[in-house]
């Protein structure tokens, strides 16, 4: 056990063979599971931010289809997930010696159904001005009963909706900018990117007890990033994709074993969460030299130079994910100059200036692309290979978290409030 400070609750000491059952029972489909209309986790049900194909508003404003509107206390910039009618997320409050809180409310009526305090660090400031101290996005898992919060190298932990501690677990790492990547839950493992200048590696924790299963060191050199790893299916074998500082990993999601990766000694600084498609996986390559590759994913060992199908560097992001419709895929700078390309071959359709600063991922929902800035504007596109706006929508506050989508409603996160967004 590498890890340090891991504490369990003594009520859950049977939760491993309780999570076992729970399982089982999901697959068999006999017990309240999330529905494909929520969003358990960063960027959705699929991790890809698609939306199920239901119709969700196409206009708003302050004045306009808003069904409500909660302030949030503290600060934080992760997305809200959303199972079972309640919408989480995670704040910092400078209040009581600094708090790390987990936030719940009631999709219905916006009504604070849990406000938890997870870790309590002190008076301390966000290493970075565009970062918070609460920046990964929690998981939830397919019962939708428990929560799982990661605040980065201040610690992560697990959750009843009830907000009972179930276990926490510290993975002491140096970033320069502070935390960024989200925890994903795959089977009974809750997967995590950990990423510093000091060390890096992905680990698999038990999702039940905290303990950690396995862990992949990063071979030398190192340095941070702030991605989320995303489980892909590639025939009868699943590979966990891991982006991290000057390369890409495929592994086996139950073992931590290398399946591939690839080498790109100019990248670090990695935050958007990579998509899967066409049987290849597209990723980018960090702020010194961003790039975005195509790479097919039925490789072994060092593919470097037999998989990556193409690269793009005209326009490839820095920090939201790109997104994959049909046959293009969607990306947008962190300047706002918005790209479509051939998802087979990288040609690009159009590249269009959407305006203003962008953090957030764009997501596809009702047939809609959604492209979030910070300055609280979202511009509605349709998809294609010829660029038309659709709408232009703004909200008060900065926006930087990733909106989430539920049923025929559009959840988005200011830095002071939560609103629920319906036509």
């Amino acid at each position: 056990m590498n890890a340090t400070h891991r504490t369990v609750n003594p009520n859950v000491r049977n939760l491993r063979d309780q999570a076992c059952l729970w399982f089982i029972v999901f697959f068999v489909g006999t017990c309240t599971v999330t529905q494909g209309n929520d969003w358990p986790e960063f960027r959705g049900p699929t991790g890809q931010g698609i939306a199920a194909d239901t119709p969700v508003a196409l206009e708003w404003n302050e004045d306009k289809n808003i069904t409500w509107k909660t302030q949030i206390p503290g600060l934080g910039w992760s997305s809200p997930v959303i199972a079972n009618d309640k919408v989480w997320l995670t704040t910092f409050s400078a209040t009581n010696n600094g708090s790390l809180r987990l936030l719940g409310f009631s999709t219905t009526t916006g009504e604070s159904i849990a406000d938890v305090e997870v870790f309590r660090i002190g008076d301390t400031e966000p290493p970075n001005p565009k970062n918070s101290l609460a920046s990964p996005t929690p998981a939830i898992d397919p019962s939708g009963n428990r929560i799982y919060v990661h605040f980065g190298a201040y610690g992560t932990a697990a959750l009843t909706t009830t907000g009972e501690i179930l276990w926490t677990i510290r993975l002491p790492y140096i970033s320069q900018h502070g935390n960024g990547g989200s925890p994903i839950v795959y089977d009974d493992l809750v997967l995590l990117n950990v990423d510093g200048y000091d060390t890096a590696f992905i680990v698999a924790l038990d999702a039940a007890t905290g303990n950690e299963r396995w862990r992949a060191t990063r071979p030398e050199p190192i340095s941070q990033a702030y991605t989320t790893p995303h489980v892909i299916s590639v025939g009868q074998q699943q590979q966990v994709i891991s982006v991290a500082a000057f390369r890409t990993i495929a592994l086996n999601p139950k073992s931590g074993e290398e399946i591939w990766h690839v080498n790109y000694p100019n990248g670090f600084s990695n935050v958007p969460r990579p998509v899967y498609g066409h049987g290849f996986v597209y990723i980018t390559t960090g702020f010194q030299t961003p790039t975005l590759l195509a790479i097919r994913v039925d490789g072994i060992g060092d593919v470097t130079n037999s998989h990556v199908s193409w690269k793009l560097r005209r326009g490839a992001p820095l920090t939201p994910s790109p997104l994959l419709v049909g046959d293009e895929l969607y990306f947008v700078t962190d300047f706002g100059i918005a790209t479509c390309v051939d998802a087979f071959t990288g040609a690009i359709h159009w590249q269009e200036r959407l305006g203003g600063n962008h953090s957030a991922s764009p997501v596809f929902a009702g047939g809609r692309i959604y492209f979030q800035n910070e300055e609280g504007r979202t511009k509605v596109i349709a998809p294609g290979k010829e660029f038309r706006q659709l709408a232009d929508n703004t909200l008060d506050g900065s926006t930087l978290a990733s909106m989430a989508v539920s049923r025929t409603s559009l959840f988005i996160r200011t830095d002071t409030h939560l609103y629920r967004i319906d036509e």
